[in-house]
């Protein structure tokens, strides 16, 4: 019994070293092939893998999104223009990563600006880069320049202050992707991940691909007045989708440093939007004595229109725009100095819409900055 007891403990014992062996091989082997993926095919005179193959990196975000709507009409035959304008505080995010040779994971937490959610995630290779961003936010008291002879000309300050009872929603999804043909001399890693290092300047044609997607709401009872300014729109969903072909260039000034900027001209093939209308009782209620009744309070008076304030909804609409050209343009700066690096970068897009008698446009732009170390 007892050395029955004793063999099984010693099994247990080689099973569990020789595990651990397998195991540790097999970290082995993996990081053996991520090695020789990382210079694979790379000319070595322009493009190297750092000798320290870990990176932990401190990274910061800073993301802000504009929306700006107008629409024409008129209200108890008085021609009117309205512009509600949202620009939210930037979004401020901060967080830490870890990897291996570009791979690896990390985490991120809001640390001012909106109260919306914000995502991203991405994959690199020497000669390709791939974004995803997602952002959502809510905004209940947005700008609002309304141009009309019907308010006294002492109270336009006053419209220019909005607190909708319902606010309006914004969801953004942007994804693209680049590929660069000459990556054995011109890497864009080294300028977005820094999991290996360009030595010399270098450009190279490259091909890309971008889907963007956007979604405003604000159909709700309480905002049925703004409803009834904006023609009747309270949802409005956007899609475009657009390929290129453009150049991007590594500049190497210095040793250490390089800057990286392509532009590429962009094909949208898909511009797409979806309208959704409603009806409002706006003009019953301002037929209503007590719309005119001079007694009446703020109070009252709020409290009587916005109780009654009712949308319905009327189907919608898809539009198709048609091809059109867009433009699209990165910078990045990395400093590379000894086990450390530094490197901040940013983009710009720009979505419109058009529907009757209201028009808009959705701007999203962000920066990105990080601080690693190579271990």
């Amino acid at each position: 019994m007892k050395k029955s007891l004793i063999i099984l403990v010693l099994l247990f014992l080689c099973g569990q070293a020789l595990a651990q062996t397998a195991v540790t091989e097999l970290v082995r082997k993996v990081g053996t092939l991520i090695d020789s993926m990382s210079v694979k095919g790379l000319d070595r005179r322009y493009i190297e893998a750092p000798e320290k193959p870990w990176q932990i990196i401190a990274r910061g975000n800073v993301y802000q999104s504009i929306l700006s709507m107008k629409a024409t009409g008129t209200i108890m035959g008085v021609d009117y223009k309205a512009r509600p304008y949202l620009k939210t505080d930037p979004s401020r995010y901060v967080g830490l990563w870890a990897g291996y040779r570009g791979y690896g994971l990390g985490y991120t937490v809001n640390v001012g600006g909106d109260k919306g959610s914000y995502l991203t995630f991405g994959a690199m290779g020497g000669a390709y880069g791939i974004n995803v961003r997602i952002h959502s936010f809510e905004n209940s008291s947005p700008n609002f320049d309304l141009n009309s002879d019907i308010i006294p000309e002492d109270e336009k300050d006053e419209w220019g202050k909005v607190q909708l009872a319902n606010p309006i929603k914004v969801r953004t999804f942007i994804a693209d992707g680049y590929y660069l043909f000459n990556g054995k001399h011109c890497s864009y890693a080294a300028a977005y991940d820094q999991s290996v290092i360009q030595k010399r300047s270098a450009g190279s044609l490259m091909a890309g691909a971008m889907y963007y997607y956007g979604h405003i709401d604000y159909a709700a009872d309480a905002n049925g007045d703004l409803i009834y300014m904006m023609q009747g729109l309270g949802r409005v969903k956007l899609w475009q989708g657009s390929v290129g072909v453009g150049y991007a260039y590594n500049w190497v000034p210095v040793k250490g440093l390089l800057v990286n900027a392509f532009a590429m001209p962009m094909l949208t093939f898909v511009n797409k939007i979806k309208a959704y209308g409603y009806a409002t009782n706006v003009e019953e209620l301002m037929e209503d004595p007590r719309a005119l009744d001079e007694n009446i309070t703020n109070e009252e008076w709020d409290e009587w229109f916005y109780g009654d304030l009712r949308i319905t909804p009327m189907g919608n609409k898809t539009f198709n725009s048609g091809m059109t050209v867009n433009f699209d343009a990165r910078l990045s700066v990395t400093y590379n100095f000894g086990r450390f690096f530094a490197n901040a970068y940013g983009q710009f897009c720009n979505m419109r819409y058009s529907h009757d008698g209201s028009h808009g446009h959705l701007n999203d732009w962000f920066i990105n900055t990080s601080f690693g170390l190579r271990l």
